[in-house]
């Protein structure tokens, strides 16, 4: 196949006539009508099927027409740098880029490629919004892009991420919030603000972002849109206004401590940045393609090399015991068509003082997670949802509101996670249907030396054992973690039925005393035994283990909204593989759960891991659901009266592992 057969061939497909064709390339009818012909002999098969005077593509021919003009192309290329390499001069780069990213990240790069690579002609050109970048990598003006919105909503464009930077408040060094380490934008709404102009990416993701939680920037009582960055900077250092921007900008400013960068908790997490390409280009100028190593892959390279990311699409496998980084998506530019609002609503029990399932509860809620993943494409494109947040102190409301449709979602101990998913008779309490049963779709803490669950007794006690639990009363929330701990382990010692147990439900944390006569001590789980003995009035019964069975916490869903709702369980999920990773990677996320609970930091860290430290930390944060631990507390469960429906519990269908594989896969 010649080069100058395909343009014959490419003529006479636009138009779908041989006249017309040969007119374009100024040939006669039957010169055209010679070429195809013997385009078709070297190909073997036919590329037009003739109907009489007209004529029509045959399967073959759409696939030229398509792949075509990307031959082309790389003919046009290749001539060039073969006439550049003449001239001495080996090739040129032409750079889009947002102004951000021209002003705060791609200047470094650009002087050591330019250093490194002096034959090259090399072109940056930035763009003041996202929509003119896109409009020159499409017209091909340019070779690459680098922006901070994500174009993979575009079919002919390729993202892909080569670093990461961070959204926050920018504020005047002097200025009274300039202490901060966290603030959020709901509590800002009387400050007046700078907001960057319409169409830049900062204004993309601050409205993107607000949307999802429900506000817009009307909520703010007086704000000023400014156009350019200096401008941004005179509001915030004259005249003390809080502006919205990214890591990128104000660097300058910043190590002259003039502006100071505070964290939201709207943007907790780091956004990515892209790098853009057409797909056509890609694939013609990938390094099997090109006469050696070209342009644009010499600046990957010198990419990779200074943020130490590669640019692989695919996901890093996950660890349990490593967390992966997990980003704030970028919004896209694509505008969804008005329509009538689809409302969803989304109820979830948490236990917010228990301390090792705040990355499943107060956490997500506190920095918005759960809106920033919930779906909105396909049958959630007009969906409008409204999530509400039940905190508990124990296991036991949300295994009932679970089983009477009250609630979709639960976080619970290993206990009373299991007896959600056995349907309680005339749990209702209509006698005409049976509970509601649970999905198991991750876990979310564990330890796996059984640690956790104590008894606790006041420091003036006799008791030392077990065994002086004989003809004793202990009281413990039914049907919670603890009151699985304590049922096997009096059990084990053969001392169930000589204890009594009795209900503390509505005990509360922070004004146990051991003045109370109806119970000789307390069954309880992770953290009243550090409050207890933070405020020296109680001591463990026993220092070692009371159960060496491995205790963990996990997230439950009603059944019919895990059948009904698989994708927005799914963007649960994500939310909280992030707010694991928040918690794990930021040094103030201590000190802020501590607020957010009202717990001594101190009890905060010793009941779950902090940034891995595995120096005191009883729990672990984890999502991996084990199996094998689940088995063995079934085992000794279902044999104690009152659990025997434990053993009917049908594991295989009971857990659905595939709903965490997917969000992990998909962050």
């Amino acid at each position: 196949m010649e080069i100058y057969q395909l343009k014959v061939f490419l003529e006479v497909a636009r138009h779908l006539s041989f006249t017309e064709a040969a007119d374009a390339l100024n040939l006669t009818q039957p010169a055209v009508s010679a070429k195809i012909k013997s385009l078709e002999q070297s190909l073997g098969t036919e590329l037009f099927n003739r109907l009489g005077r007209k004529i029509k593509l045959t399967a073959v021919g759409d696939y030229l027409l398509e792949t075509g003009p990307g031959l082309l192309e790389m003919e046009g290329r290749l001539i060039q740098e073969i006439e550049e390499i003449k001239q001495g001069k080996f090739s040129h780069l032409k750079i889009g880029c947002t102004v951000n990213v021209a002003n705060g990240w791609l200047p470094k790069i650009l002087f050591e490629y330019r250093q490194k690579h002096p034959e090259i002609d090399l072109q940056c050109q930035p763009f003041e919004s996202v929509h003119q970048l896109h409009q020159a990598i499409t017209l091909g003006e340019v070779d690459v892009g680098f922006s901070e919105t994500n174009l993979n909503g575009f079919d002919e464009i390729d993202s892909v991420a080569v670093d990461s930077f961070q959204y926050c408040l920018m504020v005047a060094a002097d200025h009274r919030l300039a202490k901060a380490d966290w603030l959020s934008l709901k509590n800002l709404t009387a400050e007046p603000w700078a907001f960057p102009a319409a169409a830049t990416p900062e204004r993309l993701a601050l409205e993107s972002r607000i949307n999802e939680l429900g506000m817009q920037l009307s909520d703010f009582s007086h704000y000023e849109i400014v156009e350019s960055s200096s401008l941004m900077s005179m509001f915030l250092s004259q005249g003390h206004y809080l502006g919205f921007a990214s890591s990128l900008q104000f660097q300058t400013e910043r190590k002259a401590q003039m502006l100071k960068a505070v964290s939201l908790q709207e943007f907790s997490l780091n956004m990515k940045l892209f790098m853009l390409q057409l797909k056509r280009t890609l694939k013609s100028n990938s390094p099997q393609k090109t006469l050696s190593k070209g342009p644009l892959q010499q600046l990957i390279q010198l990419i990779t090399q200074r943020t130490g990311q590669g640019l692989n699409r695919a996901s890093p496998p996950h660890s349990p015991n490593l967390s992966i980084p997990v980003y704030l998506k970028a919004p896209g530019l694509s505008i969804r068509r008005p329509s009538l609002p689809k409302k969803i609503t989304i109820s979830i029990g948490t236990q917010n003082k228990t301390i090792q399932t705040v990355t499943a509860g107060v956490i997500i809620q506190r920095l918005g997670l759960l809106e920033h993943f919930l779906p909105h494409d396909g049958q959630y494109h007009n969906a409008e949802y409204s999530i509400h947040w039940h905190d508990f102190t124990s296991g036991a409301p949300i295994v009932s509101g679970l089983q009477s449709d009250h609630l979709d979602i639960g976080i619970l101990g290993d206990y009373p996670l299991l007896l959600s998913g056995v349907c309680a008779a005339d749990a209702t309490g209509t006698g005409d249907r049976p509970a509601a049963k649970t999905r198991l779709v991750s876990f979310v803490a564990s330890n796996p030396d059984g640690a956790g669950n104590t008894i606790i007794v006041p420091n003036r006690s006799p008791l030392t054992s077990l065994d002086d639990l004989r003809r004793r009363v202990i009281a413990v929330p039914f049907a919670s973690a603890a009151h699985g701990m304590i049922m096997r382990s009096l059990s084990r010692a053969n001392l169930l039925p000589e204890v009594t147990l009795t209900s503390i439900d509505n005990l509360n944390l922070h004004q146990l005393t051991p003045r109370d006569n109806q119970a000789d001590g307390y069954a309880y789980f992770a953290p009243l035994h550090d409050i207890a003995n933070h405020k020296g009035q109680f001591r463990r019964l026993l220092e070692a283990d009371l159960d060496k069975l491995p205790t963990f916490h996990g997230v439950v869903v009603r059944e019919a909204f895990a059948e009904a709702h698989p994708d927005i369980v799914i963007a649960y999920l994500k939310a909280l593989i992030a707010a694991q990773y928040w918690y794990e990677t930021t040094p103030s996320a201590l000190s802020l759960v501590s607020s957010w609970v009202r717990l001594n930091p101190e009890i905060v860290a010793k009941t779950l891991d902090y940034q891995r430290s595995g120096a005191t930390g009883l729990f672990f944060p984890e999502t991996q659901i084990r199996t094998d631990w689940i088995v063995d507390h079934i085992a000794q469960l279902s044999t104690i009266s009152g659990n025997e429906a434990l053993s009917e519990l049908n594991l295989d269908t009971w857990i659905q592992p595939e709903l965490l594989e997917t969000a992990l896969s998909s962050l």
